[in-house]
């Protein structure tokens, strides 16, 4: 049994040594040539550009965000 072993051993050392007797899985490319697949980078642009804009926006106003939100929070207080 151990022999058995040893044969099986021997033929799976020699397909891996060998690559074209492995089959390798094919590609399809059904989904990379269909035309409303999308424009990834242009969306990823898009949302960099808005999360600037909103951490720009932020920093501007900020203090006059502060100073309102304190003001209410005064107003509902009393």
């Amino acid at each position: 049994m151990a022999r058995h072993g040893l044969a099986l051993l021997a033929s799976v050392v020699a397909l891996i040594g060998h690559s074209e007797a492995v089959p390798r899985p094919r590609r399809t490319t059904a989904h990379v040539d269909h035309p409303e697949r999308g424009d990834v980078p242009g969306w990823v642009m898009i949302t960099l550009m808005s999360a600037v804009l909103v951490a720009a926006l932020l920093a501007l106003a900020g203090p006059a965000l502060e100073a309102m939100f304190n003001q209410a929070m005064d107003t509902v207080g009393k």
